[in-house]
C-alpha cells in the first residue's frame, strides 16, 4: 500500500463551513471572480430589493458606486427582519447573511415570485466582500452590523428611531484577494438597472456614480413597462408601425401558481435583430423555453397570416425564423413561481413554459392582425424581402469566402499576412491609410503581425443591407483576412486566423469615425467576435515628452502628471516648517509627497463642490481632529471640537443629535445659504475617509512656509496649493512636450516601441457591456434619423475631449 494510500482516510475529508466553500470556489456561485462576477454581487444585492418592489412593499432602490469601488444599495422595502431566529440564536438578518439557502423565498407566503430564488445571493456578496456594512430601518428602530469576509465583526446592534422609516441598506467592498476585478463598470450596472426598471412598472431606480466629478446620476423610472422598452431601444429607428404591439396573460401552472407573461413588440426598417427574454427580471441571456415558444408562434402566425391574404405568390417556400425577424425589436417576460434555470447565475429558462407562451402569441398576435390588416402586411412584406435579400446576400457571401472569387482564391492583395501559423499567436492590424499602413509594415513583427491598410472611410453598414455591403472592396478585404465567414449561416468563429483583430486609427476627427464605422462593422455583422474579446483598438501615446536627450512616451493624463511631478524634484529639495524647527526632504520622500499632494488637492476640491465652502473643507482636513470614522461622530466631544473649530468662520454653525444613528452632526449655511450637514453619512463617504488618511500622511510636512531650494536658488510659497502649482510648473520648465493627433507623426521605430511592441504598448478591449445603449448609440450616430443625430451631439458635445479644430 503506497503512503498516499495510508494517508487518505476520514480526516481527509474536508467540510467547508458556512461561507468558506463561497470564498474558495467562487465562480460557482456568480459565475466567475472577473468582471462578470463582480457586477453580478451587485445584481444579487439589487434583486433582494426589487424582489420587495415585485411583493408591493417598495417602490425605490438607490445604487451608488463610491471612489473606492464599493457599492450601496438602499431600498424603502419592509427592511430584512431583525428578531432573533429560534433555530439559530442570531438575528435574522445575521443569519440571511452568513447562511448559504436561507432566505424568504423558499415557501410562497413572503414572496410569490422572485428573481434571487437560490438562497445563495447576498450572503455570497457577504463572504466575496473585505468591508460589508447593513443598515436596516424596522420596528421604528436603526439597526445596524458589520462584517469582513463574511465574519461579523460584532451582532446586529439596536441604534436610534428610525420613526416610521423602513428598508435595507447595503455597502460592500469586493475583496480584492478573491476578485480578480475590482472595478465597477457603470455602464454595465446601467443596463441591468434599466432593464428592472422597464420590468417593473411603477419602481424608481437611481444609479449614481461618485467616482465621476461631478457624481453622474441616472434614474430610472417607466410608467409604460416593456411597450416603453420597445421605444427606448427603437427611438432612433423608422418603425413600421406607430405604437408598439403589447400584450399579457397568465395561465395557471399543473403544481398551483400563476405564470404571468407579457410580450411587447415593433419592427422597424432595420436589417438586424434585437430580442431580449426574462424570467423573474432575470436577463436570460441564454434564452430558454419562453423565448423558443415565442420564436416559433411568431413565425408561425405570420406565415399563416401571409398565406391566407395571398402575398406569398412570388414565394417558394415559407418564411425562416431568421425572415421574419428582420427589423424585430422585442422583449419577453415572464413571471414564475420556483423557475428552474441552468447555473447559479440563469442564463437559461428550463422550465416549460414554451407552450404557454405560444398560445399567448398565437392567440394575441393573430388578435391584432385581425383588427390591423395594414400593419400584418407591411410586416409580412418586409419578411418577404428579407427572404429575397438572404438570397442575394448568399450569392455575395461567397465571393468573401477564402477559396471564392475574390483575389484568385487567395487573400487580399494588400494584406501583408504573418508567418505565424496558429491563430492564438496571431494579431491583424486594421489600419487607416496606406501611409500609416506603410509605416506599419516597417515597423511590425512579422512573425505574428499582420498588416491591412484600409482606404478612406469604409462603407456604413448601418445603412445597408447585406449585399450591398459585401460589394464593397474593403469589407469584402477584411472579411476574407479574418477568414470566419460571415452571416449566421457561415460565420465560423473556429476559422478566425487572428485571436486579436486590432483597429489603429489617428486620434482626430478622421480617425475616431473611421473607428466607428469599423465598430459598427463588427456590433452588427460579427458580435461575436467581440462578446469572445478579440476585437481591440491601439493606444498610440497620448505625449511625448523630450528634455534635452531624454525622450518618454506617456499613454495617458494620469501618467503625465506623474511625471511632471517626478521631473520637478529632481535637483530639488524643500524645508518646511517654522523658523528654528525647519526640516528638509529630497528625492523619493519629496516625490512621494508630492504625489500624496496632488490626489489630496483633487479631493479637497471635489468635496469643496459638495460643501460650497473652502474654508469648511480646510477645517476638516485638519489631521488633528477626531473626525474619522462614523464611531467618531457616535461621541459628542469628538463632533464639539469640530462645531468649535467652525465657529469663527461665521456660518451658522449648529451642534445637532442625529437619533436615528444615536450620533451627533454639524449644520451650517453654505457660500449660497444652503443648510449642510457634517455627519455619519459624510463619514461613510470612501472620498471624505480617503482625504482624512491624505490629510494625516501629509500633515508632517505640510508646515508652511515652504521653501524650494535648488543649488544657490530658493522659492518661497505660503500655502501648500501654491508649492504644488509652482512644482508643476517647474517640471514643464525647458521641456518640449508634444501631444499626438495621428499615427503619421511616428517613424516605423517609434510606432512598434509605443503601440505594436506587446511588451510595452496598451491594448483596449472592446467590451459589449449595454447592448441596449450600444445599438442605440450606433442607431443614432450611424442611422438615417438626422435630428435625433443632432440633439444627441447637442447633449454631448460639452462632454468632448481632445477636439481638434
Amino acid at each position: 500500500m503506497s503512503n498516499n494510500e495510508q494517508d487518505y482516510s476520514a480526516s481527509s475529508i474536508k467540510v467547508l463551513e458556512g461561507l468558506e466553500a463561497v470564498r474558495l470556489r467562487p465562480a460557482m456561485y456568480i459565475g466567475s471572480t472577473g468582471e462578470m462576477g463582480l457586477h453580478h454581487l451587485v445584481y444579487e444585492v439589487v434583486d433582494n430589493s426589487v424582489d420587495e418592489c415585485m411583493a408591493g412593499f417598495a417602490s425605490k432602490v438607490l445604487v451608488t458606486i463610491h471612489t473606492d469601488n464599493s457599492v450601496t444599495v438602499e431600498d424603502d422595502g419592509r427592511g430584512i427582519p431583525v428578531d432573533i431566529h429560534e433555530e439559530e440564536g442570531v438575528s435574522a438578518a445575521q443569519v440571511v447573511l452568513t447562511k448559504l439557502h436561507a432566505g424568504g423565498k423558499f415557501d410562497s407566503n413572503s414572496y410569490k415570485v422572485s428573481g434571487g430564488l437560490h438562497g445563495v445571493g447576498v450572503s455570497c456578496v457577504n463572504a466575496l466582500s473585505e468591508e460589508f456594512e447593513i443598515e436596516i430601518w424596522r420596528q421604528g428602530y436603526t439597526w445596524t452590523q458589520e462584517y469582513s469576509k463574511g465574519i461579523p465583526l460584532a451582532p446586529l446592534k439596536q441604534g436610534g428611531k428610525a420613526g416610521r422609516r423602513t428598508g435595507t441598506k447595503v455597502r460592500f467592498k469586493p475583496d480584492t484577494t478573491v476578485m480578480d476585478a475590482s472595478v465597477f463598470n457603470f455602464d454595465t450596472l446601467a443596463a441591468r438597472l434599466r432593464q428592472l426598471a422597464f420590468l417593473n412598472r411603477g419602481l424608481t431606480i437611481h444609479l449614481t456614480d461618485e467616482r465621476q466629478e461631478p457624481a453622474h446620476t441616472l434614474e430610472f423610472h417607466y410608467e409604460g413597462g416593456i411597450a416603453e422598452f420597445i421605444k427606448h431601444l427603437n427611438k432612433s429607428k423608422s418603425c413600421l408601425h406607430d405604437k408598439p404591439i403589447f400584450f399579457e396573460g397568465e395561465r395557471d401552472l399543473p403544481n398551483g401558481g400563476k405564470l404571468t407573461m407579457e410580450v411587447a413588440l415593433q419592427y422597424n426598417d432595420s436589417y438586424s435583430e434585437t430580442v431580449f427574454s426574462f424570467a423573474n427580471n432575470i436577463n436570460t441571456v441564454d434564452g430558454g423555453t419562453h423565448l423558443s415558444g415565442f420564436r416559433s408562434a411568431l413565425t408561425s402566425t405570420i406565415n399563416k397570416y401571409g398565406k391566407s391574404a395571398g402575398l406569398f405568390k412570388d414565394v417558394k417556400e415559407n418564411l425562416s425564423g431568421d425572415d421574419v425577424r428582420e427589423g424585430l425589436t422585442a422583449v419577453v417576460s415572464v413571471k414564475i413561481p420556483q423557475p428552474q434555470f441552468e447555473g447559479q447565475t440563469k442564463g437559461k429558462l428550463n422550465s416549460d413554459c414554451s407552450g404557454a407562451v405560444a398560445q399567448l402569441i398565437n392567440e394575441k398576435l393573430g388578435e391584432y392582425f385581425d383588427k390591423n390588416g395594414n400593419v400584418m402586411k407591411r410586416i409580412v412584406s418586409k419578411a418577404i424581402d428579407a427572404a429575397r435579400a438572404r438570397e442575394a446576400a448568399r450569392k455575395a457571401r461567397d465571393l468573401t469566402r477564402r477559396k471564392g472569387a475574390l483575389d484568385s482564391g487567395g487573400l487580399p492583395g494588400k494584406l501583408a499576412d504573418c508567418q505565424e501559423k496558429n491563430p492564438e499567436h496571431c494579431e491583424l492590424y486594421l489600419v487607416e491609410g496606406e501611409s500609416a499602413g506603410g509605416t506599419a509594415k516597417s515597423g511590425r513583427d512579422r512573425k505574428f503581425q499582420a498588416i491591412l491598410p484600409l482606404k478612406g472611410k469604409i462603407l456604413n453598414v448601418e445603412k445597408a443591407r447585406y449585399d450591398k455591403m459585401l460589394g464593397h472592396e474593403e469589407i469584402r478585404a477584411m472579411i476574407t483576412a479574418i477568414g470566419a465567414g460571415i452571416g449566421k449561416d457561415d460565420f465560423d468563429v473556429a476559422k478566425l486566423r487572428y485571436h486579436k483583430i486590432i483597429i489603429m486609427t489617428d486620434a482626430d476627427v478622421d480617425g475616431s469615425h473611421i473607428r466607428t464605422l469599423l465598430l459598427t462593422f463588427f456590433f452588427r455583422h460579427m458580435q461575436e467576435l467581440i462578446t469572445r474579446g478579440h476585437v481591440f483598438v491601439a493606444q498610440p501615446p497620448l505625449y511625448r515628452i523630450k528634455k534635452g536627450k531624454d525622450e518618454k512616451y506617456i499613454k495617458d493624463d494620469k501618467e503625465f502628471t506623474k511625471e511632471i511631478l517626478q521631473r520637478a524634484t529632481k535637483g530639488l529639495s524643500l524645508e518646511y516648517g517654522p523658523e528654528g524647527a525647519r526640516q528638509k526632504i529630497e528625492g523619493t520622500e519629496f516625490r512621494n509627497f508630492l504625489i500624496s499632494l496632488d490626489e489630496f488637492s483633487a479631493l479637497f476640491k471635489n468635496l469643496e463642490k459638495r460643501l460650497r465652502d473652502a474654508r469648511v473643507v480646510e477645517v476638516l482636513t485638519n489631521a488633528e481632529l477626531p473626525v474619522d470614522s462614523k464611531l467618531d461622530f457616535q461621541q459628542k466631544a469628538n463632533v464639539e471640537l469640530l462645531y468649535q473649530r467652525l465657529l469663527p468662520l461665521k456660518i451658522g454653525a449648529e451642534l445637532k443629535v442625529d437619533e436615528m444613528h444615536d450620533a451627533w452632526s454639524v449644520s451650517y449655511h453654505d457660500s449660497t445659504n444652503a443648510i449642510r450637514t457634517i455627519g455619519i453619512e459624510m463619514a461613510s463617504q470612501p472620498e471624505y475617509r480617503r482625504l482624512r488618511n491624505l490629510a494625516k500622511t501629509i500633515a508632517k510636512y505640510n508646515q508652511p512656509p515652504f521653501v524650494v531650494a535648488k543649488e544657490e536658488r530658493k522659492e518661497t510659497r505660503a500655502i501648500w496649493n501654491e508649492l504644488l502649482t509652482y512644482l508643476r510648473e517647474e517640471g514643464m520648465k525647458d521641456a518640449n512636450v508634444q501631444r499626438y493627433k495621428g499615427l503619421g507623426e511616428m517613424n516605423a521605430e517609434q510606432l512598434w516601441e509605443t503601440t505594436m511592441n506587446p511588451d510595452k504598448r496598451s491594448l483596449l478591449r472592446v467590451e459589449l457591456q449595454d447592448v441596449v445603449e450600444s445599438d442605440l448609440i450606433f442607431s443614432t450616430l450611424m442611422g438615417e434619423d438626422v435630428e435625433n443625430r443632432r440633439r444627441f451631439i447637442e447633449q454631448n458635445a460639452l462632454d468632448v475631449r481632445n477636439l481638434d479644430i
